[in-house]
């Protein structure tokens, strides 16, 4: 039998995202979104290798923040990379959901930036959420993202 030591997540830090091209990405995120610009850098080497396995990688990465969030895009550079992203439903896929005032407003804006919405936004039909308008979208690197629209009575607390 394992020994169990307790221990204690204290909070969550940041999410972040692979990106093809990070210049593309950031017109995405702070001009699509609002997301604010935090800083941009480059890393490398050994410590990158050890962190994240990507042996011989050259990371161009962006920091910006949105709805109290902090977003980490990496441009991975000297790597082979796949030809097709992730989709959904494959195992270890995650997605990033957003609370928004207007969903259909805000589908128009992100498809100038190569985002698509995979269906017509739909109302969850009962529960604690019922009401709520979901739908995700998927950018052009693969990454998704969920929006989701709360009923009027709702986003007027």
């Amino acid at each position: 039998m394992t020994e169990h030591t307790s221990i204690h997540v204290r909070r969550a830090d940041h999410i972040g995202f692979a990106v093809a091209f990070l210049d593309e990405a950031l017109r995405f995120w702070v001009d699509g979104l609002g997301a604010q610009l935090v800083r941009t850098g480059e890393m490398g080497g050994e410590f990158l290798g050890q962190v994240t396995g990507a042996h011989g990688a050259q990371v161009r990465m962006a920091i910006v923040s949105l709805a109290d969030l902090t977003i980490e895009l990496l441009e991975y550079r000297g790597m082979d990379r796949p030809n097709l992203p992730a989709k959904p439903f494959d195992p270890g896929f995650a997605h990033l959901a957003f609370v928004v005032d207007d969903i259909d407003a805000l589908l128009a804006r992100i498809d100038a930036y190569g985002w698509k919405a995979q269906g017509i936004p739909q109302p969850i039909a009962s529960g604690a959420r019922a009401g709520t308008r979901v739908i995700y979208a998927v950018g052009p690197d693969g990454a998704t993202i969920e929006f989701m629209q709360p009923p009027a009575s709702v986003q007027d607390l």
